[in-house]
């Protein structure tokens, strides 16, 4: 007579060990795929974000480079004069090049006081604060200053003021009353309702002063809304100018025949005149259905344009490979 499975007990825990055993490998084969997945995922990423910081990068050397070739040939520019940004087309992706020449910022060395305050109170900082903050900033430079060394040496660890120029804007965070967020600027509710977005980013004072900055006159064409606003324009002034650069950068007649709508504070303005520019590339990688990846990757570089007879015609001051843009 057979035996079955119905009434062989030690059948049954066969059958039933086998069943335990193909459910815990079917387990195992689900979990090992989806980690090959997530791997192969993140590896994507990875290899995105490479090629998307070597095409930020070319980006930044054919920028660079076409800016040059267009300054010494003037009849054959490769891009327009004074103009703040450039897109480019690549086989591989898309990269967006700013051109933020250092004269369309304040020296922050040689700006006064008062003009420090009105850029602290355009960038958001209330008026009292402004001036405190201001104060502050131009006694730290002043050799031999000494006014807030006190609020310094209370702090842990205390240190003493520099009381000389400033070597990096990065020193600005160390004075009294600088915060990240007046620095490198917040996100401020979007005015305008629910139909846009709910926040925007203001920009800080690394957007708007430098060590190489305008100690006079600043570019008309690439200056902060907030350092229009501290070498004296009014509101409507510069709105009036932010919109006109919008369209087309200005040259020099341009700007001359818009002086009068301007007011006084027309004649601190200028087009380029700078031979220190930071560039900053934002490149997107083409992926093999066509599209661009989601995936973004910023870069900079600040440059010094050197005169004819040097080995180099560009010399590289700071490179950051990782950066930030709006």
């Amino acid at each position: 007579m057979p035996i079955s499975a119905s009434n062989n007990p030690r059948a049954g825990s066969a059958l039933l060990a086998v069943l335990w055993i193909s459910a815990a490998l079917a387990a195992i084969a689900f979990s090992l795929a989806a980690t090959v997945r997530g791997e192969t995922e993140r590896t994507s990423t990875v290899l995105d974000e490479v090629r998307s910081y070597y095409l930020a990068t070319g980006a930044l050397d054919r920028a660079m480079l076409e800016v040059l070739w267009s300054a010494l040939a003037p009849d054959r520019r490769m891009l327009p004069r004074g103009a703040p940004a450039v897109d480019y087309r690549f086989p591989t992706g898309l990269a967006h090049v700013e051109i933020l020449t250092e004269a369309a910022k304040l020296d922050i060395n040689t700006a006064p006081p008062d003009k420090l305050a009105r850029l602290l109170e355009a960038l958001g900082v209330a008026p009292a604060r402004s001036v405190e903050i201001a104060l502050a900033i131009a006694d730290w430079r002043t050799p031999g200053g000494g006014i807030t060394d006190s609020y310094y040496l209370s702090l842990t660890p205390s240190f003493r003021p520099s009381h000389a120029s400033f070597q990096e804007t990065e020193e600005l965070l160390q004075v009294k009353g600088v915060t990240p967020e007046i620095y490198y600027g917040s996100y401020v509710p979007a005015p305008g309702g629910e139909s846009g977005p709910r926040l925007v980013h203001r920009n800080g004072l690394i957007d708007c002063v430098s060590t190489f900055g305008s100690g006079d006159r600043v570019d008309a064409n690439a200056a902060d809304p907030a350092v229009l606003a501290a070498i004296g324009l009014t509101p409507e002034a510069v709105a009036l100018l932010v919109e006109r650069r919008r369209i087309q950068p200005l040259d020099e007649k341009q700007l001359s025949e818009m002086a009068p709508l301007l007011g006084p504070a027309a004649a601190f303005l200028r087009i380029e005149g700078n031979s220190i520019i930071t560039y900053r590339a934002t490149a997107q990688v083409l992926l093999p259905n066509g599209q661009l990846s989601d995936l973004k990757r910023t870069v900079a570089v600040q440059v010094k344009y050197m005169p004819p007879g040097w080995d180099s015609r560009i010399h590289i001051l700071r490179w950051y490979d990782t950066s930030w843009s709006n």
